[in-house]
């Protein structure tokens, strides 16, 4: 079947990096024809390096990439369309897609979320106001009656295999510029939002008892906190140990988080990364006006934390509290203190195995779209 993905790049890397794993893992595993239009392909080449920016069309590993331009081509619309995350599709290509003998199955990728309406909203469909054409509503989510997350095959073996290979793992890391651990030493990934309070973090790995080594990735918010002590090219503040790494392809992003002892992350395709890599993460969702991104944070937390015991649980959930700006900062030393014991990562490689219960997004949405054809 051929499928037209439509990414319109709002969020910088996070609606683009969803579309593209999602493009990639349908051609790679379902045999589709997909055709992905990108509104900013500058931003999409720094997840795929390989990707030519100026090229208004072109193929990357099996999908037909092609910029999403105005006025928009005269093309003939795909047996599915998926718009992503609410991006509006342009005029003429929906007049097209009426236009056609069999109508498109039309679908809106939502935002993921673990908030309960998720599963009864999932599926719904929308008529159009005034084309024969029915837009469905396809939820991401961490339950049954969901559209679960992208996981590809054989995912889980293959970070399995990396992470019990010490020896791959250091190998790995060098070839970036990341010096062997000394003993003891946590390796920490930081990607966040400018609101995140990095400044209070790096002060809390300074002073405490155990050495950090944060990695934090060039050009982004951590990134210039970094470069606003000095510490651009690397250095040591007491028992902070900084470096920084270039950004990298959705592939390396990948094993820096199989590689770490935490991970930091944002928004919504690092956050599935960083589950998927089965060990312990705090998150920080896009911050919106009145601690509306709370709401999603705490559903979460329900859900993860869910067979935690009841220390782990509010240790956990202050440090995430203390880090989306829910509560004072100068609770952050004894939040991230209080999270220290193995309990953490066993609480991680439990929630990655629930994590299958859903099923795998892409082959969902593979399944969805089929039945309605």
């Amino acid at each position: 079947m051929r499928w037209d993905l439509f990414c319109n790049v709002v969020d910088n890397f996070g609606d683009i990096g969803v579309s593209w794993r999602l493009a990639r893992q349908l051609a790679a595993e379902h045999g589709a024809a997909v055709r992905l239009w990108v509104d900013d392909l500058a931003t999409f080449g720094r997840l795929a390096p390989a990707l030519d920016p100026g090229s208004g069309a072109q193929s990357l590993d099996g999908v037909e990439v092609r910029r999403w331009i105005t006025p928009f081509p005269a093309v003939e619309p795909a047996d599915m369309v998926v718009e992503t995350f609410g991006c509006e599709l342009p005029a003429s290509f929906v007049e097209a897609m009426a236009g056609r003998a069999r109508s498109p199955v039309w679908i809106n990728l939502e935002y993921l979320s673990a908030e309960p309406w998720v599963g009864g909203c999932h599926g719904l469909p929308s008529p159009h106001q005034r084309l024969p054409l029915t837009k469905y509503f396809f939820f991401p989510g961490f339950v049954p009656g969901t559209g679960g997350v992208l996981v590809e095959k054989g995912l889980a073996a293959r970070r399995l295999a990396f992470q019990s290979d010490a020896g791959g793992v250091a190998q790995f890391l060098a070839s970036l510029g990341v010096l062997p651990r000394a003993h003891g030493e946590q390796l920490v990934s930081l990607f966040c939002y400018p609101e995140a309070p990095v400044a209070a973090l790096l002060d809390v790995w300074a002073t405490g008892g155990r050495p950090v080594r944060a990695l934090a990735f060039a050009g982004t918010a951590a990134a210039d906190v970094l470069a606003a002590r000095g510490l651009a090219g690397g250095g040591r503040v007491g028992t902070l140990i900084a470096q920084m790494l270039p950004f990298l392809s959705q592939y390396d992003y990948d094993r820096v988080l199989w590689s770490c002892d935490w991970n930091f992350v944002r928004g919504e395709d690092s956050f599935v990364r960083a589950q998927l890599a089965a060990r312990p993460l705090v998150w920080q969702a896009y911050p919106q006006a009145g601690d509306a991104h709370r709401l999603k944070v705490e559903a979460f937390l329900a859900r993860y934390l869910e067979h935690a015991g009841p220390g782990t649980s509010a240790n956990l959930a202050k440090l995430w509290a203390v880090w989306n700006g829910f509560a004072a900062v100068d609770g952050l030393a004894a939040a991230w203190t209080a999270c220290s014991g193995p309990e953490y990562r066993e609480l991680a490689q439990a929630w990655e195995q629930r994590l299958a219960g859903p099923g795998d997004l892409a082959g969902n949405l593979a399944k969805f779209c089929a039945e309605r054809l």
